[in-house]
């Protein structure tokens, strides 16, 4: 890896680790796993209690709702994954029950534990290069065309990302390139486990509402709309600003599991995803410092979908 961040981001993590006390950043990194198992038994329970009841409920004023609190629902284990990428749960490394929790939050959404540890990390030492950085260069739509990039709100993120990751991965060696593929083999199986399960069991109407529609539906949609509060509407010249700032808000926490201060968490990926909003309001004064504008998610969806604004670049100089 060239490590394109910290090439060019020093002086910025300097400017930093100049404008927060010591003893705050050390607070802000404190992990209390009791925290994150309250969140992630949570979003297990969530799991659980919306199959139940998309499987029974058939109208649809009272299942679509729920399928779209089961499609975020699915969506943020991928977000408790992050949690463990970072080992952001627990004071000391634990590295063989990080491995289980890996594996165990990978499999709702599908994926490889190995494959995203790796492209996620990756992304991180790579931050700010078109080629490097493997999201920017492999999953961010090369063409700036409004009906391709709704295509990644649709079930066809699937074989787009799959199609990402299996270029990357290409690169790996080859005995992570069999650890990814047997982790996906297993996570594709039991997808097809519990589509299959919910057909016996329920029939079709219950494994569309319970399964096809959230997974295939509304994930895409939380996906890309996460994205988008990510790094599309940036600050190209700065490092400090090539993540979004996104404003905190009370129902965006709640629905992304606070993923949605992803600036934060570039600026100190070691700190748990609970103590993100406390973050923000901690580097408030930065931000105004280096000149950051706030986004909203209404204004970002304004921009990439009504006017075709390109990823990666500052909207408002277009």
């Amino acid at each position: 890896m060239s490590h394109y961040y910290s090439a060019h981001a020093a002086p910025f993590l300097a400017d930093l680790g100049a404008a927060l006390p010591r003893e705050v950043v050390r607070a802000l990194h404190r992990k209390q796993p009791w925290r994150h198992a309250l969140v992630a038994g949570r979003q297990f329970g969530l799991l659980a209690l919306c199959t139940w009841a998309l499987v029974g409920a058939t109208h649809p004023l009272v299942w679509i709702p729920i399928a779209l609190v089961q499609g975020f629902t699915v969506f943020n284990f991928t977000v408790l994954l992050h949690e463990v990428v970072h080992h952001a749960i627990f004071p000391a490394r634990r590295p063989r029950l990080e491995r289980l929790l890996g594996y165990l939050y990978a499999v709702p959404s599908g994926i490889s534990a190995s494959q995203f540890t790796r492209w996620h990390l990756d992304h991180h030492a790579e931050l700010g290069s078109s080629d490097a950085d493997p999201k920017r260069h492999h999953l961010s739509p090369r063409r700036n065309a409004r009906w391709f990039k709704l295509l990644y709100c649709t079930a066809a993120l699937f074989p787009i990302y799959f199609r990402a990751a299996r270029r990357e991965s290409a690169t790996y060696p080859a005995a992570l390139q069999r650890t990814i593929a047997r982790e996906r083999g297993v996570s594709i199986a039991a997808h097809l486990a519990v589509l299959a399960a919910l057909v016996v069991l329920s029939g079709w109407g219950a494994a569309l509402r319970a399964y096809v529609v959230p997974v295939f539906g509304v994930f895409p949609i939380a996906f890309t709309l996460n994205r988008l509060g990510q790094h599309y509407n940036i600050e190209p010249r700065d490092p400090a600003g090539w993540s979004t700032l996104m404003r905190g808000h009370w129902f965006w926490d709640v629905a992304f599991l606070n993923s949605n201060y992803h600036l934060e968490h570039h600026y100190f990926p070691g700190v748990p995803f609970y103590r993100l909003p406390q973050l923000q309001r901690v580097l408030t004064p930065f931000y105004a410092s280096r000149g950051l504008a706030w986004r909203s998610y209404g204004a970002l969806l304004w921009g990439w979908f009504v006017l075709n604004k390109r990823p990666h670049t500052d909207w408002s100089r277009e």
